[in-house]
């Protein structure tokens, strides 16, 4: 193959093991240049992107016609200190409230509101249900995130949420893997380490993946570092040791791998982004997160196809993510019936934000119910 179809071939193929987010509410030049340039696998959207349903749905919509396959349209929205709509709804209830009213129904009626406000605004994608147990070491870091230190419970809890969410048409995710139970420290700013044996996360942590296993169509790679696995000191989502042998391999997952943000003050501490999208690749990762710093995804981008000019095997690895992304993106945006919806009515607004309404009113009453018998 001549050197330029090579490297064509090569950006082609990196593009789609990549979801990027950025700065601002509307598409600027600048964003318009860079989607249409990268065309990413998929765009993640935060709190500062969202304003207004008609201006989300818009900076979606023009997201989508920067690039020529589908894109997965991704936010991470769990309710509670992780709520992305709170200027629209005023705010979703936390996982661990909704657990804490003890009824399956709330479960699975918690990810089909969020759900419902997802694909209304044009999201197909929500970075949730968190699956990290509720151990006392994180609990300052995970609070109201985490619903419980028993993973069976925790599993039913996630199990329903993500039924939620395909009820509503949206593709949801299992985090953070293998687990940030016993992690003391917030991997957004230093890199936590978990120095627990995988027979323990296995039994523990590993649970809820193990049992979701064929439920989640993402799993999301946590940023700590599990040396007593590893036996170094790099972040789980750059471990082939965690990502091949144990997530693939021993438990089977067949989905798309995804890193959390490499942003993040955790891997930057470890390594540049740059190498740090050839490490989460290499390690057999599907698809780098990087959500806000264009320099930032350029570099790790330019890296990455340059990794596969010179390196064979690395190349035969990108090779492998990019046909996954394709061929699991096409079934999933097919599984739930995706296509960019028309814009938010103020009746279907209306309707979301009745059912939300409910949600939180049958959570509080509930708590209140199970206070009275505790008393």
């Amino acid at each position: 193959m001549p050197k330029t179809q090579k490297t064509d071939a090569n950006r082609s193929r990196a593009s789609q093991t990549f979801i990027i987010g950025f700065d601002g509410i509307e598409i600027s030049p600048a964003l318009r240049s860079l989607l249409t340039k990268l065309q990413p696998s998929g765009v993640i959207l935060f709190a500062r992107n969202i304003v207004s349903a008609e201006q989300t749905h818009r900076l979606l919509k023009d997201c989508h016609a920067c690039v020529t396959t589908p894109l997965f349209s991704c936010v991470d929205m769990e309710g509670g200190r992780v709520d992305r709509f709170r200027a629209l709804n005023g705010g979703t209830p936390s996982a661990a409230d909704v657990f804490a009213a003890g009824d399956r129904k709330l479960y699975r009626k918690h990810g089909s509101v969020i759900g419902g406000f997802c694909r209304a605004l044009g999201f197909n994608t929500d970075f949730a249900p968190v699956l990290d147990l509720a151990f006392e070491a994180s609990r300052s870091v995970m609070s109201s995130r985490a619903v419980s230190a028993d993973p069976r419970e925790t599993a039913v809890y996630a199990s329903e949420f993500l039924s939620g969410l395909r009820d509503a048409g949206v593709l949801g995710c299992g985090k953070h893997f293998p687990g940030l139970g016993e992690g003391k420290l917030d991997s957004h700013h230093l890199l936590p380490v978990i120095d627990k044996p995988l027979r323990k996360l296995w039994a523990e942590d590993i649970l809820p993946y193990r049992i979701l296993r064929r439920q989640m169509p993402f799993v999301l790679i946590s940023h700590a570092s599990y040396p007593a696995v590893t036996h170094d000191g790099n972040p789980a989502s750059l471990s082939k040791k965690l990502i091949t042998d144990v997530l693939r391999k021993r438990l089977g997952y067949n989905g798309l791998v995804v890193s959390d943000d490499l942003e993040m003050g955790a891997v930057l501490k470890t390594l540049p982004i740059a190498e740090a999208a050839i490490a989460h690749i290499r390690a057999g990762g599907d698809l780098c997160l990087i959500c806000r710093t264009e320099d930032l995804i350029v570099s790790a981008y330019e890296a990455v196809v340059k990794e596969a000019e010179k390196d064979r095997r690395f190349a035969v690895q990108l090779d492998k993510a990019s046909k996954r992304v394709s061929r699991l993106k096409k079934k999933l945006l097919a599984s739930i019936a995706w296509k960019f919806p028309s814009a938010p009515t103020p009746t279907k607004l209306d309707r979301l934000n009745r059912q939300l309404w409910d949600l939180s009113e049958r959570v509080r009453l509930k708590k209140i119910v199970i206070e009275q018998e505790r008393a």
